[in-house]
């Protein structure tokens, strides 16, 4: 199968043009509550047209690798944010818009402590736990109008992981 795409680390330089890594990886930027609480502060650009940001909860069944990509979606008026919170490693996979169809995905293997946030417009799969189901906080609009556009693929996509 030619359309094939490998896992890959998930590091803000390989993400950054799909969004932002969210996670607190060295120093934090300042010390807060008397110096006993670091903050690593605005790690993500939030970004809603007429709307509001809300936190909803997700719990996700767990994807093995190899397995068939065939939807993407993409949200038209807002930023969307994952944040896992139990742990689970799990997939982020985001497509370049190739007019105004998703192109070829990558697939990048985030920590169970990694969160990341889909700028708006962007592209990515559903939420995909490894090894076990995921419950996310998730940051989006919350607000009137259609902010969902999903894509199937005629011909889906195998995720695998790096030979």
């Amino acid at each position: 199968m030619s359309r094939m795409v490998d896992v890959e680390p998930l590091e803000p330089g390989a993400f950054a043009r799909f969004g932002d890594v969210i996670e607190a990886e060295g120093p934090p930027d300042r010390l807060i509550n008397e110096g006993l609480c670091g903050r690593w502060h605005d790690r993500a650009r939030l970004d809603f047209a007429d709307g509001r940001a809300g936190i909803s909860l997700f719990r996700s069944e767990p994807r093995t690798l190899p397995f068939t990509l065939a939807l993407l979606e993409r949200h038209p008026l807002g930023s969307q944010s994952f944040l896992p919170m139990g742990g689970t490693p799990w997939l982020a996979i985001a497509a370049p818009d190739e007019d105004g169809r998703p192109g070829r995905p990558r697939a990048f293997r985030a920590s169970g402590t990694q969160g990341v946030s889909y700028l708006r417009g962007v592209w990515h799969a559903v939420l995909t736990p490894l090894g076990g189901p995921g419950l996310f906080a998730v940051v989006d609009r919350i607000g009137p109008g259609a902010n969902l556009e999903e894509h199937r693929l005629a011909e889906g996509w195998l995720i695998r992981a790096a030979p």
